[in-house]
């Protein structure tokens, strides 16, 4: 019997990783009816993460939360074997916003501390806080700040939220955070290896996806420099120059300084939940893919992780995705033994998106037909 292995990421804009491998699955279904099908929907720490890791048996919980302006949101996380799983776009995401210069300096991650909140209150062990996808560019400010710390300037008195306030802090009182937290641990996951600061920082690379000119930018990243400064005055690590600190508008450098929190691949931390590593050892054939596979795909993301496990167990990888922009010669580095892009065999871009479980499983039945005539 033909085992095969079904670990997709999300399809941005279309389908949640576990709509997608059960599109997939279809498609396997129709071209091999006997075979046996696992399903493993993974992610690597960004949106879609609580998705899978419901399907991987945790409970969701839903809880009101500030935006990041004012307005209130519905936001949840997951709690599975005493963890809670917080995904900070759950809270702060950048669907919340309309993107602009003003809203760049004022978007804030309070919200992400109510949840981090809850959740202690709600008895979890663990805190794992993903990072992708955030409006903000605070440094985690807002999330200390709502967990109980005091971020004040020279006089003393609370500088506000958002990312442009942080050009005024001078210091950081992060007592009451430690005395919250107690024991308990914290962990960032992400697969992003971007500093707090310069050119490669969170300002710099993710500002302008959240309405941030050349001129806000060069503000943000001043910001921050004084940010970490104060939370370096208050006792704790420089988190400037820390592969990955710069995440989710450098939410990641407030955890690793604030919470004390340890960075952790997402796509490991995920995939360790999903079963999906001891499922590929022993897969004749698996299949993953996201909305657009490109070079970003390479660097830590999802796909590229499914990728090295097959390569390493010698199994055939099929990839789908709704695009794809990476060359032949780099899917033949991956191992990828067919693959097919929804856009090409779509009229539109939006009719791939509004058709995508259908297109997913047509192809990946003329894929795994055609790959079956030769295995």
């Amino acid at each position: 019997m033909t085992r095969v292995v079904i670990a997709p990421d999300k399809f941005k804009g279309s389908l949640t990783a576990v709509e997608a491998a059960a599109a997939i699955a279809h498609g396997v279904r129709d071209a091999l009816p006997e075979a046996e099908v696992s399903a493993c929907p993974v992610a690597d720490g960004g949106e879609g993460t609580l998705d899978v890791l419901v399907a991987a048996g945790g409970r969701l919980v839903e809880v009101p939360v500030r935006g990041p302006l004012e307005d209130t949101v519905d936001a949840r996380y997951v709690l599975l074997d005493g963890t809670a799983y917080i995904e900070s776009a759950r809270a702060c995401g950048i669907e919340f916003i309309e993107p602009s210069p003003e809203v760049a300096l004022a978007a804030h991650t309070w919200g992400v501390g109510e949840l981090l909140a809850h959740a202690l209150d709600n008895g979890a062990r663990r805190l794992v806080l993903t990072v992708g996808g955030t409006a903000s560019t605070d440094g985690g400010a807002g999330m200390l700040a709502a967990l109980g710390a005091g971020v004040f300037d020279a006089f003393g008195a609370p500088v506000g939220l958002g990312g442009g306030t942080l050009g005024r802090v001078a210091s950081a009182e992060l007592g009451p955070v430690r005395e919250r937290l107690g024991s308990v641990r914290v962990a960032v996951a992400t697969d992003v290896t971007n500093p707090l600061l310069g050119p490669r920082g969170a300002a710099a690379v993710f500002g302008p996806q959240k309405g941030a000119g050349p001129r806000e930018v060069e503000q943000l990243d001043g910001a921050l420099a004084r940010w970490a400064q104060a939370l370096r005055n208050a006792g704790t690590p420089d988190v400037s120059d820390i592969p990955g600190a710069g995440a989710g508008g450098g939410v990641a450098a407030g955890a690793i300084a604030g919470l004390g929190a340890t960075v952790e691949s997402g796509f490991q931390l995920i995939a360790g939940l999903t079963g999906v590593a001891g499922a590929i050892e022993r897969a004749d054939l698996v299949i993953t893919g996201e909305g657009s596979l490109d070079e970003q795909s390479l660097d830590g993301k999802a796909p590229a992780g499914i990728a090295a496990r097959a390569k390493e167990h010698s199994v055939p990888l099929m990839v789908l995705a709704g695009r794809i922009q990476l060359d032949e010669t780099q899917l033949a580095g991956l191992g990828v033994v067919g693959s097919a892009a929804l856009i090409d065999h779509a009229p539109s871009l939006d009719h791939a998106r509004a058709h995508a479980a259908e297109l997913l499983r047509e192809r990946t039945g003329e894929l795994v037909r055609a790959w079956a005539r030769t295995y």
